[in-house]
């Protein structure tokens, strides 16, 4: 029998271990049910198919996430982005002019919807396809919290550039297609890639983009900004 003192670990990194070996089990589910959920949909997964695929106990769910509709709120907001939000939500607090915000949100919401390589982007085009044909309880309350945020920021500086309130119709259609142009180069990116080849969504690349979005944006919110201080006042006239 050896007289040579045992080999102990203390405490501390005991469990620094368990923490590291507990968010290696969450990444792993999160990865796995977002494969599980793109492929089924919400309703048709299991926990257990995705466990098998995670190589985790059924009972790593409930700790980690509660249930399958806590797994996939997770894996449902890391699709739409809410993680990256706050980089986005801080281009607005700059103190500069309307124009250069403007620029500086383009840039960060190119850069975070289509900064992302092509598997991730495969996943997240059929989770939302998934979502779309048969919405889960949670849409409405990710959308509110990864969306509406933004979308809101977004209709305030656009009023302020146009002088028209948020919810005026013109503000919302500017927002939109300042939205929608960032959103085509996501959404329609297999075509791109069809139709431009050379278009690797390289990080020069995605600088251009996002400054080719802002400039076309520009000019016409400049137009229509200055159209309309320009524009004559009607003339009413009063009853006798």
């Amino acid at each position: 029998m050896s007289n040579q003192p045992r080999e102990t670990i203390p405490a501390g990194k005991v469990h620094e271990e368990s923490g590291k070996a507990t968010e290696r089990t969450r990444a792993k589910l999160l990865a796995a049910a977002g494969e599980v959920f793109a492929r089924a949909g919400y309703y048709n997964a299991t926990i257990r198919e995705i466990c098998a695929l995670a190589g985790a106990n059924v009972a790593a769910v409930n700790y980690h996430f509660r249930d399958k509709l806590g797994l996939y709120t997770e894996v449902l907001r890391k699709s739409v982005g809410v993680p990256q939000n706050q980089a986005v939500l801080k281009m607005f607090e700059q103190d500069t002019p309307p124009s250069e915000v403007l620029r500086h949100v383009i840039r960060a919401m190119v850069q975070r919807m289509c900064g992302t390589d092509r598997h991730e982007l495969n996943l997240r085009f059929q989770l939302m396809a998934q979502e779309l044909a048969r919405p889960s309880p949670v849409r409405s309350g990710v959308i509110d919290e990864a969306v509406r945020p933004i979308y809101t920021r977004m209709l305030a500086l656009i009023s302020s550039m146009l002088g028209l309130p948020p919810d005026d119709p013109k503000t919302r259609l500017c927002t939109h297609s300042v939205v929608g142009q960032i959103a085509h180069y996501v959404h329609a990116r297999p075509v791109v890639a069809q139709l431009w080849p050379q278009q690797k969504m390289t990080p020069e690349q995605l600088d251009q983009i996002a400054e080719h979005i802002a400039d076309f944006s520009l000019s016409y919110l400049e137009k229509a900004a200055r159209n309309r201080r320009n524009k004559p006042a009607r003339n009413v006239k009063r009853r006798k």
